[in-house]
């Protein structure tokens, strides 16, 4: 009777251990059929990035299959100087998803007679700006905290982020030129700080005064100035 009452759990046991084969050893027998193949590759988030360097970029041989393990792919293409991040994913029967995130540019600046895109930290991006056409502030150099400057410009306010024409480094302090006028801003700037500047601009501009410069350097306060300093 006792064995009797074993047979079921065996039997479960048993059934458990052939679905784990299956799913741990099917994917190794498939990977040897023509009809999983990878024969397409589709890559969404792309807006700067060249798709054929990514699809470069991953490698593949000519007997790659869907069932290959993914993992080293989703590495070579975050290995791609401008990749913030990748998931590569598959679809039966021969087809690879490449979902990625492009470091984001804040920036344009000169390189001999050319322009180039930057990230947050003042580094140049594999992007090219005549492809992309990015409508972004002009910076003299490659200068991180001028560029850091504008990422939380951005980040705290992308409508003011979208009016600035240029941004240039002024000591230990970052100036910024949004239409004709200038914002100074210190290297550590707040949201805060940012919201505050924003507010002064526009409380000007319902009231009809002119200035030349709003200064928001200092906490709690920003200084306007009818003529540039």
């Amino acid at each position: 009777m006792a064995g009797r009452r074993l047979r079921p759990g065996r039997k479960l046991l048993g059934g458990l251990a052939l679905g784990l084969a299956l799913w741990l050893g099917l994917p190794r027998l498939l990977r040897g059929v023509d009809f999983f193949r990878v024969r397409r590759v589709e890559i969404a988030g792309l807006q700067y990035l060249d798709p054929a360097k990514v699809v470069s970029a991953l490698q593949l041989s000519p007997k790659a299959s869907v069932f290959d393990d993914l993992s080293p792919l989703a590495r070579q293409v975050l290995a791609m100087p401008g990749v913030t991040s990748v998931e590569v994913g598959r679809r039966i029967p021969g087809t690879l998803e490449v979902a990625l995130e492009e470091t984001i540019p804040v920036a344009l600046a000169r390189r001999g007679d050319r322009l180039a895109l930057l990230d947050a930290r003042g580094r140049v991006l594999p992007f090219d700006p005549l492809r992309s056409a990015p409508d972004l502030p002009l910076v003299a150099s490659q200068d991180g905290m001028v560029t850091g400057v504008l990422a939380r410009v951005r980040d705290a306010d992308p409508d003011l982020f979208a009016r600035i024409g240029a941004a240039w480094r002024a000591g230990p302090d970052v100036v910024l030129e949004v239409g004709g006028r200038r914002l100074w801003f210190g290297a550590q700037v707040s949201a805060e700080d940012i919201r505050a500047v924003t507010a002064v601009e526009q409380a000007l501009a319902r009231s009809g005064q002119a200035y030349q410069e709003l200064d928001g350097r200092f906490a709690g306060q920003v200084i306007v100035r009818r003529t540039r300093a």
